[in-house]
């Protein structure tokens, strides 16, 4: 390779594959599969410049060139096709805002995934007006989408590994009262008309008293339930993991009525979902909108209410962080029982202790 030239100034060659500009500035230039490549190396500094033209050797060394004409189009269906196995409405997330891309994309979709900047991702996102949930649904399949470009070498860096998840806004969770989940199931008990009234205020009451999500209640079978033990094994569909919880007194008599007389691995619900018999009762009731979620979080609340340590009630919930989500998620409930426990700490002799006395 000759002397690299430029109208504006001139290049000298001080070393294998390493110029200098007139400026001082150092450049790397390259022979990778016949293709010559050239490229600023950003520095003054001779030492550092031969560490970067390594490094940018190196790189280059690993892109599968066969691959360099490949469009922005070409990625987002090769990635679509990977994700496939997964549940469908995450598949139907993603084909989506893959769609997005596709359709919304700053340099078109027929941009070459080599040429695409992290300023292309940026322009990309800022064409949406969402929350902070949303975006970063955004951000993580379009990290997937050029990850697997970085996989498949057609890339050596992906141009939105800068992206950072946005902080979520905290949620308002609406949480009925025990008095008013004991209206709730009442509500749907009466609804006499209504074929699965019975079988909905089963499953919602379970879901309350035991203080497990819907799918955990829905694939409940009188196997999982071991009475002489006291405890129910279960399996968490969202961390997919197994954990055991006690039969609780308050859910132990509903139980019982619900696995009499069933084989060990039918159903203990004939539904798995009440969401709609919810519904109803909380608009008949005037209360706001619960959802099934919202009474598991109420047996969450009345047990840190009740004194229940936090820990013991992670383990009931499957979590494997030692309480740390339930503190920070339940924290309005945490302070007024730290309260409550605080009161107790006092220089005087509990109410409840009978002081004992010498004889004679």
């Amino acid at each position: 390779m000759g002397a690299l030239q430029n109208k504006n100034g001139a290049f000298e060659k001080v070393g294998e594959c390493l110029y200098r500009y007139s400026n001082g500035v150092y450049y790397a230039r390259i022979k990778i599969d016949g293709k010559d490549i050239k490229r600023s190396l950003k520095t003054t500094d001779r030492d550092f410049a031969k560490r970067k033209l390594a490094a940018f050797r190196d790189e280059q060394q690993q892109i599968d060139r066969s691959q360099g004409k490949l469009t922005l189009a070409e990625l987002c269906d090769r990635y679509l096709k990977t994700v496939q196995h997964q549940k469908p409405k995450t598949v139907e997330r993603k084909t989506f805002i893959v769609h997005r891309i596709k359709t919304d994309w700053p340099t078109g979709k027929l941009t070459q995934v080599r040429n695409i900047k992290p300023s292309d991702v940026d322009l990309w996102l800022s064409r949406y007006r969402f929350g902070s949930a949303s975006r970063n649904l955004h951000i993580s399949c379009v990290k997937e989408v050029f990850n697997s470009a970085v996989r498949d070498r057609i890339i050596t860096i992906s141009p939105a590994a800068h992206l950072h998840s946005a902080k979520r806004e905290k949620p308002i969770r609406l949480t009925p009262t025990f008095e008013q989940f004991r209206a709730i199931i009442a509500d749907v008990r009466s609804q006499v008309f209504n074929a699965d009234a019975q079988d909905s205020a089963n499953f919602l009451e379970f879901l309350g008293l035991a203080g497990l999500g819907q799918a955990e209640a829905g694939s409940l079978t009188p196997a999982d339930v071991d009475f002489v033990a006291g405890q129910i094994i279960t399996y968490r569909h969202k961390t997919s993991t197994g954990f055991a919880i006690p039969i609780f007194p308050q859910v132990r008599p509903l139980l019982k009525l619900l696995c009499e007389g069933k084989a060990h691995d039918a159903r203990v619900f004939k539904i798995s979902d009440a969401k709609k018999a919810l519904a109803g009762a909380c608009q008949r009731l005037g209360y706001p909108p619960f959802s099934q979620r919202s009474l598991r979080r109420m047996f969450i609340t009345r047990a840190i209410e009740r004194g229940v340590d936090v820990k013991v009630i992670a383990e009931w919930q499957g979590h494997k962080d030692g309480g740390k989500l339930i503190l920070d998620t339940y924290s309005h409930v945490n302070r007024v029982h730290s309260q409550r426990m605080a009161a107790l700490m006092t220089d005087r002799e509990p109410e409840n202790v009978i002081p004992i006395t010498a004889q004679a």
